[in-house]
């Protein structure tokens, strides 16, 4: 009996072994895999997106085409609202208001929210693992998670086809582990073919009025082209970019700031304050989503991020205006065409 209960114990530790042994570098290499999937497969997918309360039925389809990824995001819950990404821009297409806006974009990411990168910096501030999933889809499937070390980032969780490393399932999660974002595919066909009619958007933009964003700047030329620089921002995240950018509804561009910690990202927007009316609201969120306003020396400073509301509100508060330096590279200023 107790060379039989021996032998039961060490099949059973055989057979879990490969899962629990499953180590950082084994989840990175899965990361790295999605990330490759993403930009160099054809798919064809429906999922579904839900922030909150507010849940969207959304379509993706992404083609190569010379390499690149050409990508089309539809929303398909009646706002008729499009993002169509190219090599070189991305164009949001928002028929409820009459509005394009056009971005410039030069990496090859995807457009689906939520489903983080690897990079450089991925072990100073987050935790990998990865296990055995249940099938979804019919497909067998690797769970990778992503825990932050600290309060100041999201947590997130992903099922990955164990075939294709496509992503079929992610969840965003706070220091409580409560999922406050979702994305799940409930259809998802890849490595077929695409016909280019499909990238096409399907709103007719005729009078429509197009706006156009400036081309984002090095980090040293961020001071230069806005004038405001960051005094002190939480652990882990450092300026990346900063443009002028043209915004519906306001009459001048605003100086946008961008800031990361190689997984999440914060969008910093300065104006002038208008001379009269409320003051800005302090914090709104939906979902992961969380934004926090202040006045700064006549400006309102936003911040906007998928990250902690404490997040934001640090980030907002750190930003200060100086004298702007001699220019370091050429921005163009924004368009507004119609």
């Amino acid at each position: 009996m107790r060379r039989r209960l021996e032998v039961i114990v060490a099949l059973t530790v055989a057979l879990v072994t490969p899962h629990a042994m499953a180590t950082p570098d084994e989840a990175r290499v899965w990361l790295q895999r999605m990330t490759e999937s993403l930009a160099s497969r054809n798919y064809d997918g429906l999922f579904t997106h839900t922030a909150g309360n507010q849940s969207e039925t959304m379509r993706i389809v992404h083609r190569v085409e010379d390499g690149r990824g050409v990508e089309r995001l539809v929303s398909l819950d009646g706002s008729g609202r499009e993002i169509v990404r190219t090599a070189g821009e991305v164009h949001f297409y928002m028929p409820d208001r009459g509005v394009v806006i056009v971005e410039p974009r030069s990496d090859d990411g995807s457009l689906l929210k939520a489903l983080p990168a690897p990079g450089p910096r991925l072990d100073s501030l987050y935790t990998l693992s990865i296990r055995k999933g249940n099938k979804l889809l019919g497909r067998e499937v690797r769970v990778v998670d992503i825990q932050p070390r600290d309060a100041l980032r999201y947590g997130y969780r992903l099922w990955l086809d164990e075939e294709t490393a496509m992503p079929l399932r992610s969840v965003v999660v706070d220091s409580a582990g409560q999922a406050v974002e979702r994305i799940h595919f409930t259809r998802l066909e890849t490595d077929g073919t695409i016909d280019r009619h499909e990238l096409e958007p399907a709103v007719d933009a005729s009078g429509f009025q197009w706006i156009r964003s400036g081309k984002r700047t090095e980090p040293r030329a961020a001071v230069a082209v806005t004038g405001w620089r960051p005094l002190k921002v939480p652990p882990g995240f450092r300026l990346v970019a900063s443009r002028l950018q043209v915004m519906p509804g306001v009459p001048m561009p605003v100086q946008h700031l961008i800031f990361s910690d190689g997984f999440a990202a914060v969008s910093v927007f300065i104006e002038p304050s208008p001379p009269t009316g409320p003051a800005p609201p302090e914090s709104t969120s939906m979902g992961s989503a969380n934004a926090f306003s202040t006045r700064i020396q006549g400006h309102v400073v936003t911040a906007v991020g998928e990250v902690p509301a404490a997040t934001v509100r640090d980030i907002a508060t750190s930003v200060a205006p100086m004298e702007a330096e001699p220019p370091v590279a050429e921005v163009p200023t924004a368009d507004v065409e119609r």
